[in-house]
């Protein structure tokens, strides 16, 4: 009979996984991972953050914190590239960690990420609402109040639009990978292409003293976070990595790619470069073409600055498009998330049921979970709660899979096969790469810390109450 310690830190048979993640069908290409990461990462934020990290923290140096968050998910990225290469399997850092480390750190490291995806859907379900009952005000239609708030703010009852386009992609995806991947490869193109035509129109009305100066002097906001110098970036660093958290939606779906060993880095990277080149393009634009501080409290900087430019139409497009990119945003999170619940109900830690597959193959009882949990969730808590949440797991579960490099790189040729990536300049690199999630994760709220570590002692109590002794693995033992 196993101790205590041999079931908590009991490690997870890298071939098992292959064989159990084996009825999942691997129809996924490059192309289609360059537009899930795209679609998740390239949301509504590239709408909306650059003007307000500008207004809050940065002033024209937004661009510098768009550049050091983006070199820190880049180092973390180079990791992740590496162990979907190497494993392959449905629930990403969670099924790595419980190969590498053992079960009990791969459940804390999948239990973080839990609470990205139910917060994210529900977050970017409650933006999508806001920004297209916005689009749909000048034409004179409004919701009652109780169907456009969450439960308890300003009167509402349920966010009723949000509940929608929640369902709407819920749908979608029980058709099939596939299907789903061609839709959201459409809409990404169209929405890139918007964002390119957002730059060249901006370009036209760029002031070069706008930009000057380029990092303002250091002072404490009201409220007592930092604007100006190297400690204002720093605060927008924190505040803009949640828009680049959105690749680990491709590593979930890893047991679905074509070829893992070269698709799951060329998605992961190659998604990651193209959002920080357009978020960096359009940072850069929008602090030109008008003095940073008329963003403040502009909850969308992009539109405003194109119709104070002359240029409603094309605001109203950007408008329109954001509501595209949180559509697409919504697939993949929705899409990553209910093959991470499958994953936890395959090994056992959560019930079997949400392990299971129907008739096309597909992990639709854990699709169906989680869209019941996304709208219960946006139904109760307002937007701004909510997206204090999102980081900090997600940081949590970076800084595992960077730290895992280095027992991947044991076991690599042995009974891990050899990937098709391995994460440049070993040693120094993974241990850079959790420097830089550590360094992001204690610039976040105390709010933020606080609510993480709630969530981690719950579902700590989730693991030895019911995971620990439940587990396929201790069961295989």
């Amino acid at each position: 009979m196993m101790t205590f310690k041999e079931r908590i830190f009991r490690k997870e048979d890298p071939g098992v996984y292959e064989q159990k993640d084996a009825h999942l069908e691997r129809t996924l290409r490059v192309r289609d991972f360059l537009a899930l990461g795209l679609g998740t990462i390239v949301s509504t934020a590239i709408f909306t953050l650059p003007g307000t990290v500008a207004a809050q923290h940065a002033g024209p140096a937004v661009v510098i914190s768009f550049l050091a968050a983006g070199l820190v998910a880049g180092l973390v990225a180079f990791a992740y590239a590496e162990m979907a290469s190497a494993l392959p399997f449905a629930g990403s850092a969670y099924s790595w960690i419980n190969v590498i480390f053992g079960e009990v750190f791969g459940w804390i490291s999948g239990w973080a990420l839990l609470a990205e995806y139910f917060i994210a859907v529900a977050f970017v379900g409650s933006g999508l609402s806001a920004n297209f009952r916005g689009l749909i005000a000048p034409l004179g239609w409004t919701l009652p109040k109780m169907l456009a708030n969450p439960f308890g703010t300003d009167g509402g009852v349920i966010d009723l639009i949000s509940v929608i386009a929640i369902l709407a992609v819920a749908f979608l995806l029980s058709r099939g990978a596939t299907e789903t991947s061609r839709i959201e490869n459409v809409l990404v193109v169209f929405k890139v292409l918007v964002i390119l035509l957002f730059i060249v129109v901006g370009c036209t009305a760029i002031k070069p003293e706008n930009y000057v100066p380029f990092i303002p002097e250091f002072h404490l906001n009201a409220d007592g976070s930092a604007f100006g110098g190297w400690q204002g970036i720093y605060a927008g660093v924190s505040m803009i990595f949640l828009a680049y958290i959105g690749f680990d939606s491709i590593a979930a779906n890893s047991a679905e790619a074509k070829e893992p060993a070269k698709t799951m880095p060329r998605g992961i990277l190659g998604s990651l470069a193209i959002a920080v080149v357009l978020f960096m393009a359009v940072s850069l634009v929008l602090v030109g073409m008008f003095h940073y501080p008329e963003y403040a409290n502009n909850a969308e900087p992009v539109g405003w600055a194109l119709r104070q430019s002359g240029h409603p139409i094309i605001a109203a497009i950007v408008s329109s498009v954001a509501c595209i990119g949180m559509f697409t945003a919504l697939i993949g999170m929705m899409m990553a998330g209910s093959r991470l619940i499958y994953s936890f109900g395959r090994d056992g830690l959560l019930p079997g049921w949400l392990g299971k597959i129907d008739k096309k193959h597909l992990p639709n009882n854990a699709l169906l979970t989680l869209t019941i949990f996304a709208v219960v969730i946006g139904s109760i808590f307002p937007f701004a709660f909510l997206s204090q949440l999102i980081s900090a797991g997600t940081l949590i579960a970076f800084m595992f899979v960077s730290l895992g490099i280095y027992g991947l790189r044991k076991r690599e040729g042995k009974d891990i096969a050899e990937p098709g990536f391995k994460m440049p300049f070993y040693p120094v690199m993974p241990a850079l790469a959790f420097l830089g999630s550590l360094i992001v994760f204690m610039g976040l709220s105390n709010d933020a810390k606080i609510y993480a570590f709630g969530w981690f002692v719950f579902g700590l109590i989730v693991y030895f109450c019911y995971g620990m002794r439940r587990s396929a693995l201790s069961k295989a033992k």
